[in-house]
């Protein structure tokens, strides 16, 4: 294990895409206008308790510009930082799979005819693929780069009540069937911190990650923000913010437990500084991810170390 993954001790996304497309590949994140039924009122009207105004999309572009300007205009600000690379584009905000086929369709090829665009990454939830959706995905992943991302935040049924998911966990684990059937990829959500969750429910969670075929994980850590529905959970006392130190020790053993050959696509989050009421440590994020790096070395664990088929 003396390189690991050129030099992180587990298996990043940049790694994984450098290695793919043999350069820098970056993500461009698109508004595709979705709503979610979780917010529409077909599941739900609240949304999940911790999903902000722009339904986790607050990075993602401009809902009121088309596919293209969006891409065109994040591009463009990417420029100034890297003077060259490929892109995968990546439907974020809302539910991106909550839409008639052919507007789907639509708004999927307009991203991948993009210039420069090597593959396509679509945030959903396992309760929006349809047969007639899951055939759309099917297609577009004979011909390209395609991989679905799922919010399954917990694989506690009881924390999932609490935060207003919306799905039992019996519902993922048909959605994680249809697409393994289909050969396609799957990047799997995962939040620290959720209310009422020890330390051993947020391991659970991703050990429970681990051997479910995923073949990428996202970390988040929970981020309060003004005007999403948590904010009352926290008002009545009933939401308790995890330490740096908690964090970074929860996020260093999930790394050990975790298949070496699942891409790590992120190991926290920052929130808008403007909406952000807590964990306020969460803006240094640079600071998180050196002292994760830190901990893995000092406490001698990487990817897969403690991870038992």
């Amino acid at each position: 294990m003396n390189n690991f993954w050129n030099g992180k001790r587990y298996h990043s996304l940049n790694y994984f895409l450098r290695d793919k497309f043999g350069e820098k590949v970056f993500k461009i994140s698109l508004d595709g206008g979705f709503s979610c039924p979780n917010r529409d009122g077909k599941i739900s009207s609240g949304g999940c308790l911790f999903c902000s105004e722009r339904g986790s999309g607050d990075y993602a572009g401009n809902r009121e510009l088309s596919i293209s300007k969006q891409f065109d205009d994040i591009k463009t600000m990417m420029a100034n930082k890297w003077k060259s690379g490929k892109y995968i584009a990546y439907f974020q905000a809302y539910t991106n799979t909550y839409a008639p086929v052919s507007e789907l369709r639509r708004k999927y090829e307009e991203a991948l005819n993009q210039e420069g665009v090597v593959g396509i990454a679509i945030a959903t939830r396992p309760d929006c693929l349809d047969d007639d959706v899951l055939e759309l995905l099917d297609e577009i992943n004979k011909k390209f780069y395609l991989w679905i991302e799922l919010g399954l935040q917990t694989s506690n049924d009881e924390t999932a009540k609490r935060i207003n998911r919306g799905y039992k966990l019996e519902v993922f684990e048909n959605a994680m069937k249809k697409l393994k059937d289909r050969n396609i990829d799957v990047v799997v959500h995962d939040i620290l911190g959720l209310p009422g969750e020890t330390k051993e429910d947020m391991l659970n969670t991703m050990n429970y990650i681990a051997h479910c075929g995923a073949k990428g994980i996202k970390l988040h850590l929970l981020h309060l923000m003004k005007q999403t529905p948590m904010v009352k959970v926290y008002e009545k006392g009933e939401l308790e913010f995890l330490s740096q130190e908690d964090y970074i020790e929860l996020v260093t053993q999930g790394i050990a437990m975790l298949p070496k050959d699942m891409v790590v696509h992120r190991l926290t989050g920052d929130a808008p500084r403007d909406l952000l009421i807590g964990p306020m440590w969460s803006l240094k994020k640079w600071e998180v991810l050196n002292s994760i790096d830190k901990a893995l070395e000092d406490n001698d664990l990487w990817q897969g170390k403690d991870f038992k088929s």
